[in-house]
């Protein structure tokens, strides 16, 4: 029986859940879970992990690598997990490479797929700013190692009917060497992946940001960007689709004045119904979109606000 550790960052839960999908995919049944929380508690996770690994201590901190990556090197000699599995997230980025080079294995980063061929478990992630997706192959490591990209796997399959707590109390914990000078509340933001439906803007629409939102509203959904207007200050980082933003999930993405580069493409992976308008009908995004409009990206907002609001008025009419 394979045994795999995902590590939950308290900063992106869900996300982490997310890393369930993995296991399935290369272990086919064979494997038990093991989900570890350090000084957070989640109910969601009871019904998902077959082992849940509580380890309450005040002398760590959320932003205390060292001790974290103490704490799995720990767990990993007591129970020789077969696969370790870190989410992709600003913490869990700074800990996998710290965690890789203390177990002296392969780290396999940013992964966005996973399949298993002739008994080789094949990673796929982004490589040479996004332009290609690598396939990589890990010989002879235990354990697997992956930074996974939150969000990019299904694990809305059926949990376990009960998980059993281990409450771990750590050996190798030292006082922290970083000293925390003040927090600051990150405001509070709509997480696009959630949202049923995106309208999502790149440099077409640049110039016409704000009717974004309208469209959005009429629609019940929220907007996101592709990195391009993120970097020119037109749109936060919260909102951004692609590598270096989120990966998104919703039943229909609108992709207004967006070309489609692999960076961003590669956010998409799990989208049910894309959408794209763009004046370039042989756009890259076209190449995965289910409907493609050639043509103005604003025109099309302004076309689509008019005529929803014709249709809610006729509505509210009869």
């Amino acid at each position: 029986m394979n045994k795999v550790l995902v590590y939950l960052d308290e900063e992106d839960f869900k996300g982490s859940l997310s890393l369930l999908g993995v296991p399935e995919k290369i272990y086919k049944g064979g494997y038990e879970t093991y989900g570890l929380c350090i000084n957070s508690e989640y109910e969601e996770a009871y019904t998902r992990f077959d082992y849940l690994i509580n380890v309450s201590d005040d002398r760590i901190k959320y932003y205390d690598v060292l001790n974290i990556v103490n704490i799995i090197e720990e767990l990993h000699g007591v129970y020789d997990f077969d696969c370790i599995l870190i989410p992709a997230t600003q913490m869990g980025r700074i800990i996998a490479p710290r965690l890789s080079m203390r177990l002296k294995v392969g780290l396999v980063a940013d992964v966005v797929d996973v399949e298993l061929r002739n008994e080789r478990i094949e990673m796929i992630r982004p490589a040479f700013s996004g332009k290609i997706m690598a396939t990589i192959v890990l010989k002879n490591s235990k354990p697997v190692m992956m930074s996974i990209r939150p969000g990019v796997f299904d694990s809305s399959f059926e949990g376990v009917k009960e998980t059993k707590v281990i409450n771990y109390k750590p050996v190798n914990v030292h006082p922290p060497k970083i000293k925390l000078l003040g927090t600051k509340q990150k405001e509070d933001v709509e997480d696009i992946r959630e949202s049923e439906v995106l309208v999502s803007g790149g440099g077409g629409v640049a110039k016409h940001f704000k009717k974004l939102y309208l469209l959005a509203d009429l629609l019940g959904g929220t907007v996101s960007a592709s990195r391009k207007v993120v970097d020119e200050g037109i749109a936060p980082r919260s909102v951004q689709v692609g590598q270096t933003g989120k990966t998104v999930s919703p039943k229909l993405y609108i992709a207004l004045g967006i070309h489609g580069a692999p960076q961003h493409i590669v956010g998409l992976k799990n989208v049910e119904n894309i959408i794209s308008v763009n004046i370039d009908g042989e756009a890259p995004i076209g190449e995965i979109s289910d409907i493609v409009v050639q043509g103005d990206a604003s025109e099309f907002i302004d076309k689509m606000v008019e005529r929803i609001r014709r249709e809610k008025q006729a509505e509210s009419v009869e």
